[in-house]
């Protein structure tokens, strides 16, 4: 959605965007914040910039406006839950909340069928949601029951003190055994759905890279993420020539029926109120861990011929 600013005095992009579009003065604060507001092509990243006459804004994501979304009897796979917080093990193929288009079956939605008891800090359409895994992305998330436990988590995964670990099946054959990804990503110029690796308007990111198994033409990796940009795995793992299997956006190779082998595979974090430290591990879906199977399975008759 593009904006030509009609004004002849500078304003602040959040009133201006307000008064001219369909959304709130407070969704399009998170919009910024989410890194999807461009003025001439430049990342604005304040919701006090100064916009000016024949400024071209472009709002780029799939954004709605704050209505309030159902509860839908969506089953959730449960890994923990005290008064304060949820540990969620998310299946592949569940958006973690609604966009433009996409008002159900979202794991928002199951968790407001759930409990009334979540926070709002994030606005209507994101209740209890403290941080995201993409939609093809399965495993373990964590959600803040009120507004005291969210805002001390945000502040924790903003200082790095909350600790996870992927598992990703990527194509080839990687020859390192630990890899440290240092490379910037922003919005990809040519594709603004993806990201990419860029110097231009782009945040520091890095992901640590183990190989735990090498197959014929896979490698199995476990990645810790250092900085959470928005699907920095899949763009670093894709970066260096190694791309997540079975990724649509960024990868080489497609099958049907299941999303990118990508598993928020373990958390570690403090209870923002109890002060207990917790560690979850969630088992990889079907899906991934019948693939390794059946990966298994060739390497062992190719070993017998």
């Amino acid at each position: 959605m593009k904006v030509i600013v009609e004004t002849e005095k500078k304003t602040r992009i959040d009133k201006y965007l307000s008064e001219h579009t369909e959304y709130s003065r407070s969704l399009i604060q998170k919009m910024i914040e989410n890194d999807t507001v461009y003025v001439n092509d430049i990342l604005i990243d304040t919701s006090s910039y100064q916009v000016k006459e024949n400024d071209v804004v472009d709002l780029t994501e799939d954004f709605v406006e704050e209505t309030s979304i159902q509860p839908e009897n969506i089953p959730l796979d449960i890994v923990f839950e005290d008064e304060n917080v949820l540990v969620i093990n998310k299946p592949s193929g569940m958006v973690v909340h609604p966009g433009s288009g996409n008002l159900s079956g979202t794991l928002a939605n199951a968790l407001l069928y759930y409990t009334k008891e979540l926070s709002n800090q994030n606005g209507t359409m994101r209740p209890g949601i403290v941080h995201r895994i993409d939609k093809d992305t399965s495993g373990l998330l964590l959600v803040a029951k009120n507004n005291k436990a969210h805002e001390i988590l945000s502040e924790d995964f903003k200082e790095k003190k909350v600790h996870r670990k992927y598992i990703a099946l990527v194509t080839g054959i990687l020859p390192h055994d630990h890899i440290k990804i240092d490379a910037p990503i922003g919005r990809d110029e040519k594709n603004r759905k993806k990201m990419a690796v860029t110097d231009k308007n782009s945040k520091h990111a890095i992901t640590h890279v183990n190989v735990l198994k090498r197959f014929s033409s896979y490698t199995l990796v476990e990645c810790v993420l250092e900085t959470g940009r928005t699907h920095q795995i899949r763009v670093h793992l894709s970066y260096i020539g190694y791309p997540v299997f079975n990724d649509p956006l960024y990868g080489k190779e497609v099958i049907p029926h299941f999303g990118q082998f990508l598993h928020s595979s373990e958390i570690t974090f403090q209870e923002p109120i109890t002060k207990e430290m917790y560690h979850f591990k969630a088992d990889l879906p079907k899906e991934f861990k019948n693939f390794l199977d059946s990966l298994e399975e060739n390497e062992k008759n190719e070993k017998q011929k």
